[in-house]
Formats: structure tokens, sequence, C-alpha cells
């Protein structure tokens, strides 16, 4: 297949693996896309080659069991295929399901761009429930010695990202952020009053944001707040290092982590077919996710600027950009009649 030659060709030029690995991974995203779920029985029954069913099982089983994988590279190889100019605004936050009885829990750091999570850093935790400071410092440490301090515009997350140790952290490392906090956190002002910190903002007109022009003590840590209060009466109540009158604008960019997740679910790969815990193996798969997502992801947005998306009668798109290049390559990979387009390799091929 001319199409399959390209794929390898252009994996082969940006990842320093031996060719048996590339033409691996050559097949298995094609065949993840054709099959539209990562379970390893379904990709083997389309795995291209002459080779029966049952041997492209054991194939696929020896490379997550064997072959060890550069993270870098990974991460360099979808920061060079977004083509996004630093400082980038970067977003963490965790997904989990159960399988059986093991816990299947992944923390993800990525960069936002174009109204989505391309990851760049993932962790398995290999438990339930929410991370620790030092998972999140790890994942954080990371990324800055892959990619620099510097390249950071602002971190957003939510509410489970929070924490005295977090927060010093951050401001050691001059990484400015946008972190949700809970409606009854407890504040110090400045006249070392303790106070829910909701109740700061209980005046607020529905969707009309208030950033303090001078920090507050939370934890000791000083801190700026930023509080919108919502229609349903809730209250967002985010936290920054410095000054930030946009702070509520800027940790909306937080929610392009849930629709990468969705992506890699069930609107996607559907991740949790895969039926893996061993946290090694889960950390390869999201690595060709990753690739997988981002280039179809790309191909979408290409062809949303060639042509607008319809919308439907609520006013939301038909497809969203993701769904758009995943429907275009599933099409073209799974139709033995479908002319070559070129157009579908655009952005491995310009990187």
């Amino acid at each position: 297949m001319a199409d399959q030659k390209i794929l390898k060709q252009e994996l082969g030029e940006k990842l320093e693996w031996n060719k048996a690995r590339i033409d691996f991974l050559a097949k298995f995203i094609i065949a993840l896309i054709q099959v539209r779920t990562v379970n390893f029985s379904e990709i083997a029954n389309v795995l291209i080659g002459r080779a029966k069913e049952e041997s492209n099982y054991k194939r696929i089983i020896r490379f997550f069991k064997y072959f060890e994988v550069c993270y870098i590279e990974i991460a360099e190889v979808i920061v060079k295929m977004v083509g996004v100019g630093k400082p980038w605004v970067i977003a963490m936050d965790r997904t989990e399901w159960g399988y059986g009885k093991a816990w299947i829990n992944i923390l993800m750091l990525g960069i936002c761009y174009k109204g989505v999570l391309f990851p760049v850093c993932w962790k398995v935790l290999e438990k339930k429930g929410n991370s620790n400071t030092e998972e999140r410092i790890e994942l954080v440490q990371e990324f800055i010695s892959n990619f620099g301090v510097k390249s950071i515009k602002f971190l957003a997350a939510d509410r489970e990202f929070i924490g005295q140790a977090w927060f010093k952290y951050l401001i050691k490392q001059g990484i400015d952020f946008r972190i949700r906090i809970k409606d009854n956190t407890i504040v110090h002002n400045r006249r070392a009053m303790s106070i829910a910190v909701c109740r700061l903002f209980s005046n607020l007109t529905v969707n009309c944001p208030l950033t303090s022009k001078k920090h507050c003590f939370i934890w000791s840590v000083p801190l700026y707040l930023t509080g919108c209060k919502l229609g349903t009466g809730e209250f967002l109540i985010l936290v920054s290092p410095r000054f930030s009158p946009n702070a509520c604008q800027d940790y909306s960019l937080r929610w392009n982590i849930e629709t990468l997740f969705g992506c890699f679910k069930s609107r996607g790969f559907c991740l949790e077919d895969s039926h893996l815990t061993d946290s090694l193996k889960l950390k390869k798969l999201i690595a060709i996710l990753a690739i997988a997502f981002s280039w179809a992801f790309l191909v979408g947005y290409f062809l949303s600027q060639q042509k607008v998306i319809k919308l439907k009668l609520h006013g939301r798109p038909e497809k969203s950009i993701f769904r758009l290049g995943f429907d275009k390559l599933r099409r073209f990979f799974s139709n033995s009649l479908s002319s070559f387009d070129p157009m579908i390799y655009t952005f491995l091929s310009s990187t």
C-alpha cells in the first residue's frame, strides 16, 4: 500500500527507531484508526500483512512488553506536528476508570491549542483517586526538562491540584498559573482575618468576574483571587501568583483537556477497551494514541478550513474537528477503492 509506505517513511524521519519498529507502528496506527478501538484483538484482525491474526496479536504483545519507548522523542514529535509557537498554555488533569479489580488512573499534562490539548507528558498512577504533590511535580519537571520553564505561559488546573507545597513549587519555578480552589477554602486577608473564600464574592452578579487587586494568603502563600458567580449558584474561584484580570477566560482553556479525554475514550479510540493494567504498557499505548490523535485532529482542522463545518439546530457543530479528521482517515484506510490522497500526510511531512 502506497499510504502505508509514506506513513512509514514519515515516521522513520521523526523517530530514531529501527525499520521493524517503524513498520509495526505504522501498521498499528492504521489498524487503530480503522477499528476505532485500542483492543488488541480487534487491531490484530486488520493489521496489514500476510500474517495470521494470532501472529499479529503476538507481535503486538511483544512490542508492548519489550520495546523501550523514548517519551521525550514522542513529545518532540507531537510539538513539531502541532507547530504552535512558545510560550504555551499548558493544562493538567486526570482521568480514571475501573477494569475488574484493577483501577486505571492517568495524570496528563499537555499544550492547549485550537480548542484541544495535545498530550506531551503523562504518568500512570498505580492507585485510585487524586494525585499527590510529588506526582504532579514529577510531571511538571519532566515537561521543564524537555522544553524549559520559559516555554510555559501559564498552567491551568482544576480543584484537585491545590496545596501549599504545590503552589510554592510552581512559584519557585517561576510558573504562572490559573488554578481553581474550593468555595470553602479559608483565606487570610491582610488583617489576618480568616474567612471562607466564597464570602468575598457573594455579592457578585452572575457571570461577572472580579479579580482582587491585592493578594490574600492561602495556606500562607500570597495569591491573587478571581471570583465569578455561576448560573448554577456555584462559585468559580481561581488563584494566581500575580494580578490576572483575565483569569476566568484563561482558565476556560482547561476544558481542552476534557476534549482530549473524550477523544481518547468514547468519542474516538475507546481507551477503556485496552484491558491493560500494567502501567508501563499503558504508558506506551498512550504514546501511540498521542500521535494518532494529533494527526487526526490536524487533518480535521485542515478540512475545516477548506469547508465550514455545518451547525445543528442547537448551534453546535455537526462534527468536532477531531471527528472530522478521524472519519476522513477511517474512510481512507478502510476503503480499498479510495484513491491516494497526499493531504492526509501534510502535517506529518511538513515537520
